[in-house]
């Protein structure tokens, strides 16, 4: 398959491979072994979640159920890092989604757990084994809303499929962490490759990776520690599929960044956040 050039700002990047369905051989060989994003455009067709979850149903059923929204202080420093912005009802989100653009976000709620009847609106792929039965992620967003340059701290393979509303997003292997001038002990970069400043990330320059506009329905599949940047063009619905990394490094990396990389950013930034966050944005600065 061919990967045709498109430009974003000053940027250059590949487009994402695109099929309607894959076999599970092809899927390993092509793209889950060698980590190579891929959109699966009908993967998730049979899900009842397509049809069955839309802005009004979520007010209609679940309103009055309390959700922890998210805006741009959960990357800033002090007592809002990593942390959520308010708590409000779901229909007054759903509500602010469907009239409003702005970047506030609910992401990471586990239906599982909160709303485990929705488990059966989805029906797990037979791509590859170990999809999470545990943590089913849902992700809703205003349109205009922004989720920064990261990767997973887990180390997931993630399948990301759009119930509704477009989002434009940007991929990168683990290894040009460096060029995104990566924020030491955190899985974070601060660069907007929207809008790329060269001379102060002066690493931009020798960016590669991909950027899809996803549609709704479709599938994207991120593999093991890849970066992703995503814009909401639309008031969007998400759920995320996730499977542990099934190499033991991948394992190992996921470990050390959620018990020890995590717990020292999290204990710096308590007992000084702003020198911290300094310290790191310097150190970036370096890379």
């Amino acid at each position: 398959m061919t990967e045709p050039e498109q430009s974003t700002a000053s940027l250059n990047f590949s487009t994402v491979d695109s099929v309607a369905t894959i076999s599970r051989k092809d899927f390993s060989d092509a793209y889950f072994t060698p980590l190579r994003p891929l959109i699966i455009q009908d993967l998730a067709k049979s899900w009842p979640a397509l049809k069955k979850w839309t802005p009004g149903f979520f007010s209609k059923q679940y309103g009055d159920r309390q959700v922890k929204l998210y805006d741009e202080g959960f990357v800033e420093a002090g007592d809002s890092y990593m942390s959520q912005a308010k708590f409000i009802p779901l229909r007054e989100f759903i509500n602010a989604i469907t009239n409003t653009s702005q970047d506030l976000r609910m992401f990471l709620y586990n239906i599982k757990s909160e709303i485990p009847e929705l488990v059966d609106d989805v029906v797990f792929p037979d791509l590859v084994d170990g999809l999470s039965k545990q943590f089913i992620f849902m992700f809703f967003g205003c349109k205009g809303s922004v989720t920064q340059m990261h990767f997973d701290i887990d180390m997931s393979h993630v399948f990301h499929t759009a119930i509704f509303g477009r989002k434009t997003i940007t991929l990168l292997p683990f290894e040009q962490g460096k060029n995104l001038h990566r924020y030491p002990f955190t899985c974070r970069s601060y660069v907007d490759v929207h809008q790329p400043d060269f001379h102060q990330y002066p690493g931009l320059k020798e960016l590669q990776g991909y950027q899809v506009v996803l549609e709704p329905g479709e599938t994207l599949f991120i593999p093991s520690g890849y970066w992703h940047h995503l814009v909401y063009e639309e008031a969007s619905c998400a759920i995320s599929l996730r499977c542990p990394s099934q190499t033991w490094q991948g394992k190992l990396h996921g470990f050390y960044n959620l018990i020890v990389m995590q717990s020292i950013d999290r204990l710096m930034n308590k007992l000084s956040p702003q020198r911290w966050f300094d310290w790191k944005k310097r150190r970036a600065l370096l890379a």
